[in-house]
């Protein structure tokens, strides 16, 4: 059966069809929007080509060959997608449509109703959906300096969709490790447990920003909804909110008042202030000591033009947080002020800021607050209940408390919502604690298979080592934590411990007097000090080590009722009048 092509002026028809001169064309011709378009060529093998020096499109296509492709992979969703009791009837019906088609059609209209076809088979937006992840949005401007949009605009989408009880939203941090990558929607969708993905692009133009996203089904690569957004850059945060209603009515999720209220509301804000805002969220993700300065320094510029933006405040409190984290080793008692600070104040502007609360309640537990930590803990994950973040801090919590199994419980939960963040590294941290060492090894080896440099991975490895015993192996993965963290003092508070376990004391010490060199130029956490003496079996520099810990609220001194090394300080009264002071008693 052969069926004829009609030519248009401008084209020429033949044995490869109708020649099409740009993406527009290529997509109408698709029935799909620019976007899906450029992701079936990247990650699909669409057939189009490239022109060079000429004053057509960029690119140009040819019918026959985009309907061989499109052939090839509807048989191929088809055969994948169907039972095998329902194929022949639904190839039956497709042929016997096609037969009818050729008697007045072209082959591009019977192509087309061949997909249209294709998709009714198939879930709809009219179908539930339960579970979403946000791929990174596309920088379309062609500058790579504008990624902290298309990346800051990302994150804002993953915040607004988080605030659905009823929707489980993957986080930015599984998100984002899709940019820039070929795989499939469907390769995704399982990898992320999801039923659908959200992708599309982002550019600006002068004072205006154009979002362009689209809704399709996970399991089957099916195109269910796409739509273009467009406002002034002011009112770049009703934009947002637009983008998210729009997703929340195609995939008729369940949104309450309250959720909708939180999904709808919005301030003006001017573009020089949310660009400086984006600017230190993309700084933050650096995840360097750099990067947390220069996140302050855009934070802080945007405060100093717009002092009622809270988001700018949560902003400075993650940056002051961050550095507070022991591989950056700023003390205690100069960042976690700062945090408690910009957070308070962050909540005061919006009480509904989810990333404030969470770090409020961290800086509140390492401060022994530990009612005032749980109820900021628990409100966040009320406000947004797919906050793998939140979750996972909220494991903690349980940890310090000695309540183990709902620690594991959380931390679990954190790795179902966010399955590619390395929430294994918490897990076998609460492992470590629970004296439960071979599946503490277990749990970080496999994080380490996936990141095998990570320093809080190979840190965390360590500790279970020594409590397994097993020191020599201890010394060579501790050794490795300290060579990718730039020999952090926290690393090496712990690699004294293993090389003394080991009976290896000369090799213990020269680490020590590495760490009081290191304590001359500046500042060494407490907590290398105290692990340090603890491993020697030094008592009395030990507590003299744990009152300097306690008096700048050490992060070490949060798990004082549950960690192993503090074990053989337990039957000590001095240590019990610490447990007090940390408010255990």
């Amino acid at each position: 059966m052969s069926v004829g092509v009609t030519s248009s002026p401008g084209t020429n028809a033949g044995a490869q069809g109708r020649r099409l001169e740009s993406w527009k064309e290529v997509a109408a011709y698709l029935g799909r929007d620019v976007t899906t378009v450029h992701r079936w060529e990247k990650r699909e093998g669409l057939p189009v080509h490239r022109l060079h020096h000429s004053r057509l499109g960029s690119v140009y296509a040819y019918t026959a060959e985009l309907d061989a492709w499109r052939n090839e992979r509807v048989a191929g969703a088809a055969n994948g997608g169907m039972a095998a009791t329902q194929a022949p009837q639904i190839v039956r019906r497709i042929w016997t449509v096609i037969t009818v088609a050729a008697l007045g059609l072209v082959l591009a209209s019977g192509l087309a109703w061949l997909r249209r076809q294709r998709s009714t088979a198939l879930p709809s937006a009219g179908s539930p959906v339960r579970s979403i992840v946000v791929l990174p949005l596309d920088n379309l401007s062609g500058n790579p300096e504008q990624d902290y949009l298309a990346d800051g605009m990302t994150e804002a989408l993953i915040g607004r969709l988080s605030t659905i009880q009823s929707l489980r939203v993957i986080s930015r941090t599984s998100s984002m490790q899709f940019k820039g990558t070929h795989s499939s929607v469907p390769d995704i969708a399982r990898k992320l447990n999801v039923q659908a993905v959200v992708e599309g692009s982002v550019i600006r133009s002068g004072d205006r920003i154009r979002i362009t996203a689209q809704l399709i089904h996970g399991d089957t690569d099916v195109h269910l909804w796409s739509g273009t957004f467009d406002r002034e850059l002011r009112d770049v945060l009703a934009l947002d909110s637009e983008v998210a209603q729009s997703i929340a009515r195609q995939i008729e999720v369940a949104v309450t008042g309250q959720e909708r209220s939180r999904l709808v509301a919005v301030r003006p804000v001017s573009p020089e202030v949310y660009k400086s805002y984006l600017q230190g969220r993309f700084a933050l993700h650096k995840n360097t000591q750099v990067g947390f300065n220069e996140a302050i320094a855009h934070f802080e510029k945007a405060i100093n033009r717009e002092p009622t933006f809270a988001p700018a405040f949560a902003g400075l409190a993650a940056a002051y947080s961050k550095l507070g984290v022991v591989f950056f080793g700023a003390s205690p008692l100069e960042v976690r002020p700062k945090v408690i600070a910009a957070a308070k104040k962050a909540l005061e502007l919006d009480p509904d800021l989810v990333e404030a609360r969470v770090l409020l309640a961290d800086a509140l537990q390492k401060d022994w607050q530990w009612a005032e930590a749980e109820a900021e803990y628990k409100r966040a994950i009320e406000l947004s209940p797919s906050d793998a973040g939140a979750h996972a801090s909220f494991s903690y919590w349980f940890l310090c408390q000695g309540r183990t199994p709902e620690a594991l419980s959380w931390a679990r939960r954190a790795q179902e919502l966010d399955p590619l963040a390395l929430h294994g590294i918490e897990i076998g941290w609460i492992l470590f604690h629970a004296r439960r060492y071979d599946e503490a090894i277990r749990e970080l080896r496999t994080v380490l298979t996936i990141e095998p440099e990570s320093p809080m991975a190979l840190w965390f490895l360590g500790f279970a080592l020594i409590g397994a015993e097993h020191f020599d192996e201890a010394i060579q993965i501790l050794e490795r934590a300290a060579s990718v963290s730039h020999r952090s003092s926290a690393v090496l508070g712990v690699l004294v411990r293993a090389y003394a376990r080991a009976g290896r004391r000369a090799e213990a010490l020269r680490v020590l007097d590495e760490l009081h060199r290191r304590r001359k130029a500046g500042y060494v956490p407490t907590a290398a000090f105290l692990n340090a003496y603890l491993g020697l079996g030094d008592t009395e520099e030990a507590f003299t080590w744990l009152e300097r810990a306690a008096e700048e609220r050490s992060n070490m001194t949060q798990f004082l009722k549950v960690h192993p090394f503090f074990d053989p300080l337990r039957g000590d009264p001095r240590f019990a009048a610490f447990l007090r002071r940390a408010n255990f008693q």
